[in-house]
């Protein structure tokens, strides 16, 4: 057993080097700071660069320079920067520019609490955007979670081609504990796939695939545009052309939703109740749920570490034998009406709170006994 006792914050940055991230662009912001922090100590001694920009919007610029010229970028904010940070997300997603995102969310809207958690920012971050076009976005629960989950959006960010966000939270990353970091499995490393041969052309893929990659600034001429282009990287009106592009976008994601759903589940048998929570409300949950087991009234339990795309499929499966559901959110309710829709004719409670204070195993219990 290898302890190690740190903050989330750090179990990103730790991640982000355990991927393979050899870039960072930020700007100070609580309370994300440590991890621009932590970068900072770690990435220059293993060659790497680490970037203070004037504001989030050149940091973002940085960042998708050095993804274009083929590094692993990894930047940090909070919910402030992630609105300034909006047009660069729309241009990565468009110009398939793999990026990670880590997004240590405080208590809104606009500038909020800087020193108060919540989960502020789950529906900006699949819909702040232009298009609708789905991203992925993970969720941990604690340090642990903070640091696997890093190195599976790397991945995601690398197979994929797209912006992957950590939807992290003060209370996560500003609370230290400790996890055993030497034992800890994380999934092998993803690279992405390079062009190999002549006639590149940007943006020629399979429907459902993202395309093999080029640095800029290599001896090949690499097309970007943050305007609607076909597969030669040249912009075009040409509707069929904008169609068949923006449905790849879609289906290179949606098509690989259960690789990429990641959850974890506490199905006890002969419980009539399942409680489904995300990042650190799931800790409360998990406390709830062993009190009630104490008490004679067991329920059962699932934890969310993917969020967008939506895991259908992980949440049918889950459900399909319960005849009551309660949804726990740190927020008033930006995820519920998903689970709505997926588990349509299900019995669906819900109980959210966005006031700075995460959520008490107590609330967590009234809400569940209050049938």
């Amino acid at each position: 057993m290898a302890l190690a006792f740190m903050e989330g914050n750090e179990a990103v940055a730790r991640g982000a080097m355990a991927a393979g991230c050899d870039f960072f662009a930020g700007y100070p912001i609580t309370p994300a700071t440590t991890i621009f922090n932590n970068m900072l100590k770690m990435l220059p001694p293993k060659g790497g660069v680490c970037v203070q920009g004037e504001d989030e919007i050149a940091s973002m610029g940085y960042c998708i320079g050095a993804a274009m010229a083929g590094r692993k970028v990894l930047t940090a904010t909070s919910g402030p920067g992630i609105s300034l940070y909006s047009e660069h997300i729309s241009f990565a997603i468009s110009s398939e520019i793999p990026l990670v995102i880590a997004d240590v969310q405080r208590l809104g809207p606009s500038t909020g609490s800087a020193t108060r958690g919540a989960d502020s920012d789950i529906q900006f971050l699949r819909w702040g955007s232009t298009s609708g076009v789905p991203v992925i976005v993970l969720a941990p629960k604690d340090v642990k979670d903070c640091y696997t989950l890093t190195v599976h959006a790397f991945n995601y960010a690398e197979k994929f081609r797209c912006p992957v966000f950590i939807a992290s939270n003060k209370e996560i990353g500003m609370t230290k504990e400790s996890f055993d970091l030497g034992n800890t499995e994380l999934p092998d490393l993803v690279e992405r796939t390079m062009y190999e041969g002549e006639n590149f052309i940007p943006f020629a893929a399979d429907p459902d695939k993202a395309p093999p990659f080029l640095p800029i600034g290599g001896k090949t001429l690499v097309r970007q545009t943050s305007s609607t282009h076909g597969p030669d990287g040249y912009i075009t009106i040409d509707p069929n052309t904008i169609a068949e592009n923006q449905e790849r976008l879609r289906n290179k994601i949606h098509s690989c939703r259960d690789e990429i759903s990641l959850y974890e589940e506490n199905l006890v048998p002969d419980t009539d109740t399942l409680v489904i929570s995300y990042g650190i409300t799931s800790r409360a949950v998990e406390d709830a749920a062993r009190t009630l087991a104490e008490k004679g009234k067991p329920v059962s339990t699932l934890s969310l570490k993917t969020v967008w795309p939506v895991p259908e499929k992980v949440l049918t499966d889950a459900a399909e034998r319960f005849s009551r559901i309660v949804v726990i959110e740190m927020n008033l309710g930006q995820y519920v009406n998903e689970i709505r829709r997926v588990l349509a004719g299900k019995k669906i409670d819900f109980y959210g709170q966005m006031n700075g204070v995460l959520i008490p195993p107590e609330k967590i219990m009234e809400a569940i006994e209050n049938d």
